[in-house]
Formats: C-alpha cells, sequence, structure tokens
C-alpha cells in the first residue's frame, strides 16, 4: 500500500500556484506564501523527490496545433484475460492522440480520450486502436462538439 507523503498547508499552496505556472521564480512563490526563496526552492526538491511532483510540463493549444477533434471511446475487450488487457493498455500507452485512458466496471471495460485533427484521422485511429483482432470486441466513439473543461490540475 502506497502511503500519502505529509503535506502541510503551504507545500499545499506551492503545488495551487505550481498547477497555475510551473515556471514562476522562487522569489515570486515564496512572495505568496511567506516564505523565502530558499525555503521553497527546500520544500520543491522535497515534493519533487517524494514523487507529489510527478512532472513540469508545457500545455500545449490543441487549435493552434491543428487538433480539432476530441472524443471519448468506449472500450468492451472480449474477455477478462490478463495478458489481453495488459497488450491493450501498452498500446494505448504508446499512441500520443489517445490523451487519458481509465479501466472502468461495468459493461464496458476502459474509457478512453482520444484526440485527433478530424473525423477521417479519428476513424484511422480507432480502425489501428480497436482493432477486433486484438481482443476488441465492441467500441463506441463519441465526438465532443465543445470542450467545456480540459485540464489536469488537482484538487488541493
Amino acid at each position: 500500500m502506497r502511503t500519502e507523503p505529509a503535506l502541510d498547508d503551504l507545500d499545499r499552496l506551492l503545488l495551487g500556484l505550481l498547477q497555475q505556472d510551473a515556471r514562476r521564480p522562487l522569489h515570486e512563490l515564496g512572495d505568496e506564501v511567506g516564505l523565502s526563496p530558499s525555503s521553497v526552492q527546500r520544500r520543491l526538491k522535497r515534493l519533487r523527490a517524494s514523487g507529489v511532483i510527478r512532472a513540469e510540463v508545457a500545455v500545449l493549444d490543441q487549435e493552434a496545433l491543428g487538433i480539432g477533434l476530441g472524443s471519448v471511446v468506449l472500450v468492451a475487450l472480449v474477455d477478462d484475460d490478463p495478458e489481453r488487457h495488459a497488450a491493450f493498455r501498452a498500446r494505448l500507452r504508446a499512441e500520443p492522440a489517445v490523451q487519458q485512458c481509465f479501466g472502468i466496471i461495468g459493461q464496458w471495460d476502459y474509457v478512453v480520450l482520444l484526440l485527433s485533427r478530424d473525423i477521417a484521422e479519428n476513424r484511422e485511429l480507432s480502425a489501428s486502436l480497436f482493432d477486433p483482432e486484438s481482443g476488441v470486441q465492441r467500441y463506441e466513439t463519441l465526438p465532443a462538439h465543445e470542450t467545456v473543461k480540459s485540464g489536469l490540475a488537482l484538487p488541493l
């Protein structure tokens, strides 16, 4: 069982600020939370080392990159064979167009968030990712017509 690292209120404040903009200088972060830049640096080093901060990445604008279609895909595999599920998960992890994938309980096995330029590219991706030869029994694609909210910031 994974133990949760002990976070105090200042850690939570810092993490919230980093989720908004991870490029802020240490002195700005310190001014916001009432710490010196060196204290902020020590806390961030500890949060990185403990795995609370997994990565610091650039968030790109999908529209500016010509990615015009997001879709939710519901997927059911033919059986509960662990090897088949492992192979399916590996295939989805390797595909950059798959933004997120959740294993779920119920009539479907997975929910996949897929990005593509258009419906034609979506069909091509779906044909390769959800191929019946690889154990996919059925899938249903739900194209999104509007992004209401998109983000990875966690509630603190």
